[in-house]
């Protein structure tokens, strides 16, 4: 029986640890041993209540991810620890290049992150990591369902000890729901590990094509939109010690107001992001450890709407971390990040913990975050919003404290209090319905709430999840008026999740997600997975939605009944 103490995560720390000995909330998302009860990656990121995909449409088309009510500009998106946000709109930051087959698993740390991350990491950190394959196999996956859905997956894997490769490939297309809601996803990506002399190294690269019709996505307009993601990231150690990595990321989007009226208004933006780090490790004792290093971020943008811009970032970090095993741990740390001329933001966390038995662990926090702001947020007009070129950066405190309980392999719960609180927060603002949103800096927001879970796995085949995530937020510095964003947060969302594999050849995975926003009737949604992973083909089935709920993420933005997709997958493996 697999114990949970046993899972090794790299996101929320300065190298990898297990979960038992991070201080900080971490959730662990398995992918790949996952992946035919699931769809997307999007399937991965509902089954944590604190993670709020607000959709526009199904299975990630356009989503604005946020955790514990923090918007969607201040949730930062990696790769591998590399970052994927856009510097355009966070309305972006959803547009992962890489297919669900590339995954391993995601990691997501909710609360502030920006010591380790830099830029954006104000409510939390979602990081997809992949790994080398165990097995060279060949997998073709197609399926059908309602709604005009056709999808086509592969993936080709190369295992060997020096090099290992995984090449996959995503199609997803659906005629839509109801008129100007239809869809295609195209994805490519390559994956290459080589073991060197001086060390591992990683080469990813990664492409994503996505038209969608957008009615009513961003007002009262029958919109399309197609947005283009091209990645390209290496990593290599550098001995023992020393690592270093280097990103690329050029992401396109094509926006025309009135589809049927395309040259009513259009635009067209191109942004680049460059980022490049060094870091390095020193061990100060059996019990401390010295973490330091150097980043360098560079965006620009050229878009016939936002103008043409560019802005660099450096930072450089150092962190001392103390621990005794099963006793204490301790870790201090900071960042300085220099976004421009003579202005800098600096994030400090302090994270310990202290077992008071082997099953109980206490752990708090403390860290500053922060966010400059969009491309959009400083330059965006259009005929219902503008952006504001005098917008300040925004910055959060996040405190937290909770427990942690391991009883037994079979048996895990936690609960975490957290507070966040922020000045000179983004949003935009209008005093009448009849106004245009106007972007503006909001002081004094607070977000209080508290997350807790329980894990039962009876058997090592059956397992049964339980998550509920509670959000309180205030503001007082507007009287009188609406915010956009800010407070279209859940106040309480629940998911549980249950899944059982009675037999080596059949899997059924059922998920219900309840949710309640302000000034929204609360509605839940029951999902089911089922899957027959025996021999070479394995048929699968998916229904979403099984209750036929009409339900709004988005306010004025209808989303999907119940929908069905049925497919087989095919698998081709070297023995």
């Amino acid at each position: 029986m697999p114990q949970q103490r046993d899972t090794v995560v790299v996101t929320g720390t300065f190298e990898p640890m297990s979960l038992e000995e991070i201080d900080r909330a971490i959730r662990v998302l398995p992918a790949r041993s996952q992946s035919l009860v699931l769809n997307t990656l999007v399937d991965l990121l509902k089954l944590d209540p604190s993670l709020d995909l607000a959709e526009r449409a199904p299975d990630g088309v356009q989503g604005d991810l946020s955790i514990r009510g923090a918007a969607f500009g201040q949730t930062l998106v990696l790769l591998n620890g590399m970052r994927l946000n856009d510097p355009q709109t966070g309305h972006h930051n959803l547009d992962i290049p890489v297919p669900l087959e590339s995954a391993d698993r995601v990691e997501v740390m909710r609360g502030s992150g920006s010591t380790l991350y830099g830029a954006d990491a104000v409510g939390g950190v979602v990081n997809i990591i992949t790994e080398p394959p165990q097995v060279t196999e060949f997998r073709l996956r197609t399926g059908f369902g309602s709604d005009g859905i056709n999808q086509q997956r592969a993936a080709f894997n190369i295992a060997a000890k020096k090099v290992s490769e995984q090449l996959t490939f995503a199609r997803d297309f659906s005629t839509g729901f109801m008129p100007d809601r239809d869809y295609r996803n195209l994805q490519f990506a390559s994956v290459t590990r080589l073991a060197t002399d001086f060390g591992n190294g990683s080469l990813n690269l990664a492409y994503m094509d996505h038209p969608f019709g957008a009615d009513q996505f961003y007002g009262n307009f029958n919109s399309w939109e197609d947005t283009k993601t091209w990645f390209a990231g290496v990593q290599q150690a550098l001995g023992a010690k020393t690592s270093a990595s280097f990103s690329f990321r050029r992401h396109s989007d094509l926006f025309v107001l009135y589809r049927d009226q395309p040259d009513v208004f259009a635009n067209h933006n191109a942004d680049e992001s460059e980022q490049l780090a060094v870091r390095r490790r020193e061990e100060m004792s059996t019990a401390a450890t010295l973490y330091y290093g150097v980043e360098a971020f560079h965006e620009s943008i050229i878009s016939n709407n936002l103008g043409d811009h560019g802005r660099s970032r450096a930072a450089g970090y150092i962190a001392a971390d103390f621990r005794a095993i099963k006793r204490f741990s301790l870790t201090i740390s900071a960042r300085e990040e220099i976004y421009r001329i003579f202005s800098a933001a600096f994030t400090p966390t302090l994270a310990g913990g202290a077992w008071l038995s082997p099953q109980w662990k206490l752990r708090a926090s403390a860290s500053r975050a922060f966010r400059i702001p969009s491309y959009t947020d400083l330059y965006y007009h259009d005929p219902g919003n503008q952006g504001n070129p005098a917008l300040r950066p925004e910055s959060a405190w996040t405190f937290e404290t909770g427990a942690d309980w391991v009883p037994s392999a079979r048996l895990r719960g936690d609960l975490t209090l957290f507070d966040r609180r922020v000045t000179d927060g983004i949003d935009y603002y209008r005093l009448t319905p009849s106004d245009i949103w106007r972007a503006l800096n909001i002081q004094n927001l607070d977000f209080k709430g508290w997350e807790a879970s329980l894990r039962w796995t009876p058997s090592t085949t059956h397992t049964l999840d339980f998550r509920y995530t509670a959000l309180h937020g205030t503001q007082d510095t507007i009287a009188a008026g609406f915010t956009k964003y800010t407070f279209n947060y859940p106040t309480g969302s629940g998911v549980f999740q249950w899944q059982i594999t009675p037999r080596a050849n059949f899997v059924f995975r059922t998920r219900v997600g309840a949710l309640a926003r302000p000034a929204q009737s609360p509605y839940a949604l029951w999902d089911l997975y089922a899957a027959l992973p025996r021999h070479k083909v394995h048929p699968y089935l998916q229904v979403t939605n099984t209750t036929n709920t009409s339900y709004q993420s988005i306010p004025g933005v209808p989303m999907p009944g119940r929908t069905i997709i049925g497919g087989v997958e095919l698998v081709v493996r070297k023995h």
